[in-house]
């Protein structure tokens, strides 16, 4: 237990040090706005989160998530990058059901204390007048249609061995070892930041 613990803080460590868009996506101006969503810079925030709507209690909670904001104050929704860091095949199971393709639509609620938190130590703006979709300040929590899901997850090295013998990944996954995800500026490594390139819905989408 203690090494499952010391782990899933090495790999939030690491990810609070990624920049508010996923490393390695270029970001289009006046289209998109990326924020990240967990873990924030300030570790007591309270976090945006996944649910189905109509739950009250069930809530997906993935160890890294980017939020990125796009369509109009009327017709609002977000495209998420998830990062996954999984233990144990069983954690891996668990954790692909979550984001398993559903006829039911999944929300990403963002607390009002985070909208209105600072985007990051070093930019003071409300993260709410970054989203491109608030008009003006909000007063209460903001809940948003996920339009599409991308989820990056960490496995140890043998089960990520055994996954790519014997398993296929579905459209929206994408897995790296997790020593990737844990090592030392690992928002530099080049091929990380061209895998989570690929992992974005919204590289795909290119200006007129």
């Amino acid at each position: 237990m203690a090494l499952n613990i010391s782990l899933d803080y090495l790999v939030k460590e690491r990810l609070r040090r990624w920049p508010q868009h996923p490393p390695g996506v270029k970001v289009k101006r006046g289209r998109h706005a990326w924020l990240r969503a967990r873990p924030t810079d300030v570790p007591d925030y309270v976090y945006p989160y996944l649910k189905l709507p109509g739950s009250t209690k069930l809530r997906t909670l993935p160890d890294g998530l980017w939020l990125n904001f796009g369509g109009t104050p009327e017709d609002p929704y977000v495209d998420i990058f998830a990062v996954e860091a999984c233990i144990t095949v069983a954690n891996l199971l668990d954790k692909r059901a979550r984001f398993a393709p559903s006829t039911s639509s999944t929300l990403a609620v963002c607390p009002l204390g985070w909208l209105l938190a600072p985007t990051s130590r070093e930019d003071a703006t409300p993260r709410w007048k970054l989203t491109g979709v608030i008009p003006h300040e909000p007063t209460g929590p903001l809940m948003l249609p996920v339009r599409d899901v991308r989820v990056l997850y960490g496995l140890g090295d043998a089960h990520y061995r055994g996954f790519t013998q014997h398993q296929l990944p579905h459209a929206h996954e994408f897995f790296v070892p997790m020593r990737t995800l844990t090592e030392a500026d690992s928002e530099r490594n080049p091929a990380l930041r061209q895998l989570v390139a690929r992992a974005t819905a919204a590289n795909y989408i290119t200006l007129p």
